[in-house]
Order: structure tokens, then sequence, then C-alpha cells
């Protein structure tokens, strides 16, 4: 996808975001609008490079509504680029639910998440993502199970589950360690799985969020799947920018 096109996207989440978050102050049928654009070097997502290897920069947007029962929902927005020249854009529309259990300390977060394709719908597919954390003190760890509900990247027959855990460390001062280390199961017909991880470092400074982070994966070219095309999940060192309104 041209950079260009992606500077538009920005430009029409931004625009919406501003929109909602003036209106009623951010009041919307009992919950809070809230959004947030971010640009960076690239789009990784489980050690996969979404842009050819980094072969073009990225503007992502969300804008989301929450209530304070922990009902969410929104969408988010991206450019990306793959062998496939009909893939230039996902849409990502989600809801969920976020919550406590009791006073154990232990929260939750269940939500779907839908990868919509303009132009390439037969890609199309749906994840449930559950996610379980604890707070201690300075320090969060968070656990992920995130299945398929239909056929992973719109491939017949080939279902996923991804399992992670999210560590991080805040140090109270706009400056936050976090990582990821995750494996994505692929079954079907051809089908195999790989390790991701990452580690990077967020710093707050002047109302922006900038994020310098690591992405590697276990991926090379005796992989089932990614062989021939091992570059999109090369070792890579992402910066990006974000501003939430």
């Amino acid at each position: 996808m041209k950079f260009t096109h992606a500077i538009m996207l920005g430009s029409l989440a931004m625009a919406t975001m501003g929109s909602a978050v003036a209106a009623d102050d951010n009041e919307l049928l009992g919950g809070q609008i809230s959004g947030n654009v971010k640009f960076a070097t690239d789009y990784v997502f489980r050690g996969e490079s979404e842009t050819m290897d980094g072969d073009v920069p990225v503007v992502q947007g969300t804008l989301g509504w929450a209530n304070d029962d922990g009902w969410y929902t929104g969408v988010f927005a991206s450019n990306i680029k793959f062998a496939d020249p009909n893939l230039e854009i996902v849409t990502a529309p989600y809801i969920g639910k976020a919550g406590a259990f009791g006073d154990s300390g232990f929260t939750y977060d269940v939500m779907v998440f839908s990868y919509l394709y303009p132009g390439a719908s037969y890609s199309n597919y749906t994840e449930l993502w559950v996610r379980v954390a604890k707070q201690f003190g300075q320090a969060n760890i968070q656990l992920e199970v995130t299945p398929t509900l239909d056929d992973w990247f719109g491939v017949d027959g080939w279902q996923g589950v991804n399992y992670a855990v999210h560590p991080s460390y805040d140090f109270n001062n706009g400056v936050k360690l976090s990582g990821s280390f995750g494996y994505q199961d692929l079954d079907g017909e051809g089908a195999e799985g790989w390790t991701h991880w990452n580690l990077g470092v967020e710093a707050n400074y002047v109302g922006l969020t900038f994020d310098l982070r690591y992405h590697g994966s276990s991926v090379d070219e005796s992989h089932l799947v990614y062989g021939d095309q091992t570059k999109i999940f090369d070792d890579r060192v992402v910066f990006g920018v974000s501003k939430s309104f």
C-alpha cells in the first residue's frame, strides 16, 4: 500500500476521533469514547511483518467505546502490505468485556476480534481473545489464549490458537518495560506453528507515547507455511509514536 494512502487513513482516524472527543465530553450511551492514532516503522503481529519486511511505514487508528460495567467495543484499522496486492488495509471491529474476579486481584478480558480485509474478503477471519492478568506492585503478568473461530486467514480447514505471556514493569515515571513470549499453534493440512517474542520500552513525553521494540520468531526456511518468505519473520526493531484521545 502506498504511504499516501496510509496518511489518508491516519488523517481520517484523527478527524473521526477528534469529533468523537469533542461531542458531549466523550460520553455516549452511558459510556466513554476514546481513540488512538499511531505511526510506526512496521506493523509486527506475532513475529510477522504485516508490511512485507517493513517495506512501508504504517498508520494505525483505534476508535472505541467503554462503560463502567466493563463492556467495550470499537474498531481498529491499519495499512498493510502482503504479496497479495489486494491486501492493503485491515479493519478490525471488536467487542468485549473486562472485569475482576472478586477481590482476588486477578482481572479478565474477553474479546471477539474480527480481521476484515477490504478487497480481499477471502482472507477474513475472527479470533476470541481471552486474557487473565495479575498485578504485583509495579509489575504485571498477563496470560493469553486466543483461538480462531473460523478458518485462519481464510485458509480452508486451518485453525489456530495463540498462547502467550505478557510481562510488564511500570517505573511510575512515564517509562514502562514490556514484552511478550508466545506460540502460535496452527493446525490443518500443510500448517505449522511458530514461537514469537518481543521486548521493548515505552516512554510518555509531551502527551505522546514512544515505543522502541525488538521482535523475533522461530520461523526459518524450513517452515512449512513461510519457508519461501522467511524475511517477513526476520528479527527486527520497530519504532512507533502514538497519541491517545
